[in-house]
């Protein structure tokens, strides 16, 4: 099972994490289903940007972008080639090294 390396992040993973995750999986059910809250508001369905991740290692091995995601990503705080939404973002066979943004678009936090 590929190993995802999460950046320390001071609200959603102060101390960083290493979590493992089947392929197939998106990036951001790998998160939250190992406790690490990142935002989706949009309950992951490619609507928002909220779920926004930079993926340092390993952004290869994932699917490719789609236009409606790569049209969202152009709102997302803190955009670099590396973007990706996690809801998105289809862990393969290789380890991940990711990054949650420090801010993100949403103004207001949704109770997931």
């Amino acid at each position: 099972m590929p190993t995802i390396k999460v950046l320390p992040h001071a609200e959603y993973c102060p101390e960083g994490a290493q979590i493992t995750a089947p392929a197939g999986t998106s990036i951001c059910e790998a998160l939250l289903d190992n406790g690490i809250s990142i935002e989706h508001a949009c309950d992951m369905s490619c609507a928002c940007t909220t779920c926004h991740v930079i993926v340092r290692e390993g952004l290869a091995s994932l699917n490719e972008a789609e236009e409606e995601e790569e049209d969202l990503l152009d709102r997302a705080w803190g955009l670099t080639p590396q973007s990706r939404l996690s809801c998105q973002a289809i862990v393969a066979q290789k380890d991940l090294t990711v990054e949650i943004p420090k801010y993100s678009i949403n103004h207001a936090k949704e109770n997931h």
